[in-house]
């Protein structure tokens, strides 16, 4: 897509902002439960939107927050026509996070680190997911993700709380299948 020039209420062109922006993208989708076979046309969505809307952002927001928003629509529309498909993970979820230099011990570890985030992630509800995300991982405030996302802060904290408590019994789960499974293989010996 060919950048127009700025819009009358922002500075940044789109290009500028695809630039900037574009890996916040990739990973809010990613983190917002979008399959890596999906993420490439999601993320090719949510610039279009971008494209067509950028003239209507004004700069009182924060671009990222703005961004986010489009990006939890394009993840909720993209999980509900994906309930007519079977997904079967493709293995390449982590190899773009892993640098060559790694060895491959650490490379096997992170690997593992990141499949057990990506699994209790999967584990939450959308609204849960989408608050815990925002604000642990987008850094953004409570009154920023109820701005964003039309709810009030009560509520925002309220999802927060569920989501922590999800996601640690989510990890305690997936911690005690992996030393479970640990233990059978060791027993076979």
């Amino acid at each position: 897509m060919s950048g127009a020039g700025p819009c009358a209420r922002t500075s940044m062109t789109f290009d500028e902002l695809y630039d900037r922006h574009f890996d916040f993208a990739w990973r809010s989708l990613r983190r917002l439960g979008v399959p890596l076979a999906d993420l490439q046309d999601v993320t090719q969505e949510v610039f279009v939107v971008v494209h067509r809307r950028l003239p209507e952002f004004e700069e009182r927001a924060k671009v990222t927050t703005w961004l986010f928003q489009i990006c939890l629509h394009a993840a909720r529309d993209r999980a509900r026509r994906a309930h007519v498909r079977r997904e079967v993970a493709d293995g390449k979820t982590t190899d773009s996070l892993v640098s060559e230099q790694d060895n491959a011990e650490r490379l096997l570890e992170r690997r593992d680190d990141v499949a057990l985030f990506e699994s209790v992630l999967d584990g939450m509800t959308l609204d849960q997911r989408t608050v815990f995300v925002m604000f642990e991982l987008s850094d953004l405030t409570g009154e920023e993700i109820a701005a964003t996302l039309e709810i009030p802060l009560g509520t925002v904290y309220s999802r927060l709380r569920l989501a922590r408590e999800a996601f640690r019994r989510g990890a305690e789960r997936v911690v005690a299948r992996q030393e479970q499974a640990l233990l059978r293989r060791e027993g076979a010996r």
